[in-house]
């Protein structure tokens, strides 16, 4: 019988704007990372180790989301970064605020996040180049182990007609992020026309299992999936605007 190995990655400390998040990985994973595998780690300790925090005592508020958080009972300085945060503002409607961040990602608060974040008064973005983010960590495990993985950066979002949030791929690095069937035939002898699966997202999915919301485990390890190696990237995820109905 064959099957994957979704692992949790526990004991890693709170991370801190300028900690070396390879380092922290590997002192509590190195001796299990092979190479092939997948480490999924949480956009979350990416940000925080990149300094992609805002202290909302900083922060002052415009007119427009002063109204909005008067309305739906919000704080106005962290509705304020979600707007300095949005490339576009898809909708506003009962406390919820649904954009496309800077990254072409369309999720509610442009990812904008205060759970997990010390403090009491920051609020957490998203990683400046997700990708970016993804290869170097990648780069940095291949150096100092000799282990060549793949990198999944995730975060949480909503589904449109769906309840519930599920963890997507976000930066990728070290595998291509989608597997096209189409052109191939089902066992029934029918053509395939638009099967196209989004593994990476699928293999963030299955990290948060292991992770949790509230168990301090921000990284995931998994194995024996046979991904298919290349110069993947999260943005490959992103539907086109010409193919994107919702728009």
């Amino acid at each position: 019988m064959k099957g994957i190995e979704v692992l949790p990655v526990e004991g890693i400390p709170e991370v801190r704007t300028g900690d070396d998040l390879a380092e922290i990985l590997l002192d509590r994973a190195g001796s299990a990372l092979r190479s092939g595998d997948v480490l999924v780690v949480t956009h979350k300790v990416v940000s925080k180790a990149e300094g992609r925090l805002v202290d909302l005592r900083a922060v002052e508020p415009s007119p427009l989301a002063k109204g909005f958080a008067a309305e739906h009972g919000k704080d106005p300085r962290q509705v304020e970064v979600v707007l300095r945060e949005s490339r576009r503002i898809v909708r506003m409607d009962r406390g919820i605020i649904i954009s496309e961040t800077r990254h072409g990602f369309v999720c509610a608060n442009a990812g904008v996040d205060a759970s997990n974040v010390p403090g009491g008064h920051t609020v957490c973005l998203l990683p400046l180049e997700p990708d970016t983010s993804a290869a170097e960590l990648r780069d940095a495990l291949a150096a100092r182990i000799g282990v060549e993985v793949a990198v999944i950066i995730s975060d949480s979002f909503g589904r449109a007609w769906r309840q519930g949030i599920t963890n997507v791929a976000i930066g990728v690095a070290g595998m291509m992020p989608l597997t096209d069937y189409r052109g191939e035939r089902d066992p029934h002898g029918y053509p395939l026309e638009a099967s196209v699966l989004a593994v990476a997202d699928e293999l963030a999915a299955a990290s948060e299992l292991v992770m949790g919301k509230t168990d301090s485990v921000p990284a995931a390890l998994i194995k024996n999936y046979p991904y298919r190696r290349g110069p993947g990237s999260g943005r490959d995820l992103i539907m086109e605007p010409g193919r994107d109905l919702f728009r």
